[in-house]
Order: structure tokens, then C-alpha cells, then sequence
């Protein structure tokens, strides 16, 4: 029987592993480091029983906030720059491939599909500017790309996005196109517009542990997709935007920063953005 004793319980849990079942090489390398993490972050910290039950209590909580309208996990790797680092781990920038930036809490998927040039404006807002967003995809010999499969999606004018807030109509300010076969894709949308990430819970609590703030400049989100090419999660940020230098999130790349131009009247809006991306082939 092994006496387990402050120095030499690390060593017991690693040792169990694998002895009652199949345990990956993946499965053995990530635990086996999460182990050693965890125990010497409790001994660096010398973590007391009340503060391990508060972690407990407060991992609770925020798994009970989670649902189809809000992923709380999410949102707390993002407030730790967690989301942001393993991005850019599994997303290395190579070459003139466009860099990619977190997913977020709020996506949802199966948006409205639209074809090019649509609006996915449902609800109209009396301080709402409206924009023209276009650009083109291509692979990195700068071949274009049809048919890339395009998600957006953004906040309203009130700063929350639709699955936040119950007075906008489903899937407002969202939707799913596809570039033509020059690679081109166009859509309409609003400007959108700074926010505060959800702080009345978990998240809030976190923040304020951190003595951080919650706000995020205005951006819109894409995920591009295409069979044979690495898919892009990323977002276009507003150059005139509060809080690019102080995001909340850690997300702001500076490749990633769109100019919101006056639009000509040929386009019947009051902005015009246009962004081109490039896509890893696999």
C-alpha cells in the first residue's frame, strides 16, 4: 500500500494512469502535464481547502450558464487570453495567409443563407450606419476561390448581439454566402458597434479578480470554409473603434483592422468596407 505524503502525491496520481484502461499518447502527454500544472500551481500558491471548494463551486456555476445562447467556458478562456493563445498555436501565420482570431460566445450555427450582395439586417435602429461589405478570397499564389462558404455575424446598434437579446428577431445580423468564381463575396450590414462581454456573472467575477475591464472594440465576425483548405475563423475590426489597444479578450491583431469608408451612391450605404482574405490550402 502507498503512503501518500505531500511530496510524493504528484508522482501516485501520474503512476495510476493507464493501469485500468486504454490511455492514448495524446491523452498521456496533456494529463500528464495538466497534473504537474495543477498540483505545482497549488503548492506555489499553497491553495487552502476553502479556496479549492470556491473554484469548485464557481466552475459550477458557470457550467450551469451555459446553453444555446451563451457559452460561459468560452468566454472565460477568452478573458484569460486562453482562446487567443491556442489560436495561434493551431493557426500559425505562414506567408500572406490571413490571420485568425478567437470564435467568440456568441456564434450560432445554420445562419439564413443569402445570396451575394444581401442584407442580413432584420431590425432597423435609429442610430444604425449602414455598410457595404465586399472582398475577395484567394490561395496563397493568389488564385481566386469560388464557392467559399462565408459566416458573419455581429452586434446591433445596442451593442448585443441577437441570441442576447430578446427584442431582435432570430438570427439578426447573421448569415451565411459564398463567393462567385472570381473569389468575390459581397453582403450588407451595419456598423457595428464597441461592447461590454457578458460581466453579470462568472465572467464578472473574473474581471474583477483581474481587475480588468469587459469592453471589446466593434468588429464583425467571419469563419470561411472551403473543402481542401484550412478553415478561417476571424474578425474585422473597426479602425476608429474604442478599446483596439485594450481589448478585453486579447483578440485584436493589427492585420485584421478594416477602414469603414464613406460608401459612393452606387451602393445605397452610408459605409463601404472592403477586406480580402487568403486561405491555407491543407
Amino acid at each position: 500500500m502507498t503512503n501518500v505524503t505531500l511530496e510524493n502525491i504528484t508522482d501516485v496520481v501520474l503512476g495510476s494512469m493507464g493501469k485500468f484502461g486504454d490511455l492514448t499518447d495524446r491523452n498521456r502527454e496533456i494529463l500528464t502535464a495538466l497534473i504537474r500544472h495543477m498540483h505545482g500551481f497549488a503548492r506555489d500558491v499553497n491553495l487552502q481547502h476553502d479556496e479549492l471548494m470556491y473554484a469548485c463551486d464557481y466552475l459550477a456555476r458557470a457550467g450551469a450558464l451555459c446553453d444555446g445562447k451563451r457559452q460561459e467556458f468560452i468566454l472565460l478562456a477568452d478573458i484569460l487570453g486562453l482562446e487567443v493563445l491556442v489560436d495561434m498555436q493551431t493557426n500559425p501565420v505562414e506567408g500572406s495567409v490571413s490571420e485568425s482570431t478567437v470564435l467568440g460566445p456568441f456564434y450560432r450555427e445554420n445562419p439564413p443563407v443569402l445570396p451575394k450582395g444581401a442584407s442580413t439586417v432584420q431590425k432597423h435602429y435609429d442610430n444604425e450606419e449602414s455598410v457595404y461589405f465586399e472582398g475577395y478570397v484567394r490561395d496563397a499564389d493568389g488564385n481566386p476561390l469560388a464557392d467559399v462558404i462565408l459566416d458573419v455575424w455581429e452586434d446591433a446598434p445596442n451593442g448585443l448581439y441577437e441570441n442576447t437579446d430578446p427584442d431582435q428577431p432570430d438570427y439578426n445580423l447573421r448569415g451565411r454566402l459564398s463567393t462567385d468564381e472570381n473569389g468575390h463575396y459581397a453582403f450588407r450590414a451595419v456598423r457595428p458597434v464597441p461592447y461590454p462581454i457578458p460581466d453579470d456573472a462568472t465572467a464578472g467575477e473574473l474581471l474583477s479578480a483581474m481587475g480588468h475591464h469587459p469592453n471589446r472594440p466593434g468588429h464583425i465576425h467571419f469563419i470561411l470554409s472551403k473543402d481542401g483548405y484550412r478553415s478561417l475563423i476571424s474578425q474585422i475590426y473597426d479602425s476608429t473603434s474604442e478599446w483596439l489597444d485594450n481589448d478585453s479578450v486579447f483578440a485584436v491583431k493589427e492585420s485584421l483592422i478594416g477602414e469603414f469608408k464613406p460608401a459612393g451612391d452606387e451602393l445605397d450605404t452610408d459605409l463601404h468596407v472592403v477586406f480580402d482574405f487568403v486561405l491555407k490550402a491543407e
